[in-house]
């Protein structure tokens, strides 16, 4: 039975930047999408054909999503970008990482074989990665939303010892998202390679089938939520000071 490594295996180093299979899967994912964007922009058309209107189903979906959560389609057109790159290439990551071959083609790595593709995101650092990039641009565009100094008055508000304990939790609830949107993505899709890597194992034809589809399904929910999320994050720090504002300015 294949060993299941709880980190991504190292395959070579490029100088003195070690390469593991989670790393160069996620590379092909990158190559994959660039090259794919590419032929899409150069084929579009004024009348869409089939693949076209698929796409701009899919764009006006998401953006009717994001512009209910934000309160306009300015802003939705504003911060898509964002969203759908994360949900994107969390999704064919995701997708990738149950394609055939994946686990299966194996590298010698210091006269011990290891898999040459893995899931990404069944390795911590890029859902780490992924989770700190969220948090860090969410707070970026809340502070050229609304202001520097008022965004950061958000965590440090020295008004009166409430304010100033409620910016604390602020503070906490930014770390306490890394740690769950990273640990949610990689513990189900590590759960999920566990699980196939295992049925594959004690049943190698039909059975894995319906796991398959499950995995399917689970890395599709679970790039959404992470787009989600990260929406959710934009909308609150984007609105949260004009609220708050608005009730200042009724009070005065």
């Amino acid at each position: 039975m294949e060993e299941i490594s709880l980190k991504a295996q190292q395959l070579f180093h490029i100088g003195n930047l070690p390469l593991t299979n989670g790393l160069l899967t996620t590379l092909v994912v990158s190559i994959a999408l660039i090259i794919l964007s590419l032929l899409l922009r150069s084929t579009m058309r004024t009348v869409p054909g089939k693949l076209q209107a698929a796409v701009e189903m899919g764009i006006e979906a998401l953006l009717n999503l994001m512009s209910s959560t934000l309160g306009s389609m300015e802003k939705a057109e504003k911060y898509f970008p964002l969203v759908a790159t994360i949900f994107i290439f969390i999704l064919c990551s995701n997708l990738l990482g149950i394609f055939p071959g994946v686990g299966s083609l194996m590298f010698e790595s210091g006269h011990v074989e290891v898999p040459l593709f893995r899931s990404p995101a069944a390795d911590l650092n890029f859902t780490l990665a992924f989770a700190v990039i969220s948090v860090i641009v969410t707070n970026i565009l809340g502070m050229t939303a609304v202001g520097s100094f008022k965004h950061i008055g958000k965590y440090l508000n020295f008004s009166n010892p409430i304010n100033f304990f409620i910016g604390i939790l602020e503070m906490i609830s930014e770390f306490a998202k890394i740690i769950s949107l990273s640990f949610r993505l990689f513990g189900n899709v590590f759960a999920g390679e566990v699980l196939l890597t295992i049925i594959s194992f004690l049943a190698p034809y039909i059975v894995p089938l319906p796991f398959l589809m499950l995995e399917l399904f689970v890395g599709m929910i679970q790039a959404f939520i992470f787009a989600t999320i990260t929406l959710v994050s934009i909308s609150l720090h984007i609105t949260i000071h004009d609220a708050h504002d608005h009730e200042e300015a009724h009070a005065h």
